[in-house]
């Protein structure tokens, strides 16, 4: 066994859409797990990606990321730009747009187009937002900060779909013009 997959672990932790998951080593943060259902699922769902990964007491700079995570569901101001992320696995296009998408505050969105037009041409939106629904991180990773053209949610892979997204937006005070239609 690889050292690197030796020391991954993980730890759940509360917050207010729910409980989530963190997996992790010794070089940073290499997931977050957005709540399923339930405690139980969201442990379930952590294996299933990863293995026989041991659940942990996080070393102070995962827990930094969780309090960090946390205070942000609560609505209150935190900075996430400084969690060491482990993106060994992902490929260079998605670290771009990570990185992009990592300098957006809270409260404030942008759309894929907006990213695609950093990396070269609005022709990558569609790319831009596959990457996003790859997204190991999010939260840390601020992936529900993006959307649309027209600034429309777009979508969102996490448990709740589009309705955690704007969940999500919402805590953070982020002004949506959208009115969910019947299929959102």
């Amino acid at each position: 066994m690889s050292e690197q997959l030796a020391d991954r672990k993980f730890a759940l932790f509360d917050s207010a859409i729910g409980i989530c998951g963190i997996v992790w080593t010794m070089r940073g943060v290499e997931a977050v797990q957005l709540p399923l259902p339930d405690k139980d699922k969201t442990r379930m769902r952590i294996l299933q990606r990863f293995g026989s990964v041991a659940e942990a007491v996080p070393p102070d700079a995962v827990q930094a990321a969780i309090d960090g995570m946390y205070a942000l569901l609560e609505g209150k101001p935190a900075d996430l730009s400084n969690v060491v992320l482990n993106l060994d696995g992902v490929g260079e296009f998605d670290r771009r747009v990570y990185d992009i998408a990592r300098t957006i505050p809270p409260g404030r969105t942008m759309t894929y187009g907006d990213i695609a037009k950093r990396l070269g041409g609005v022709e990558l939106s569609r790319d831009v937002g596959q990457a996003l629904g790859r997204n190991p991180c999010p939260i840390v990773v601020p992936c529900h900060r993006v959307l649309a053209a027209g600034d429309k949610p777009g979508g969102f892979s996490a448990n709740g779909g589009v309705a955690t997204k704007l969940k999500m937006l919402t805590i953070e005070g982020a002004i949506i013009n959208h009115t969910p239609g019947l299929f959102d």
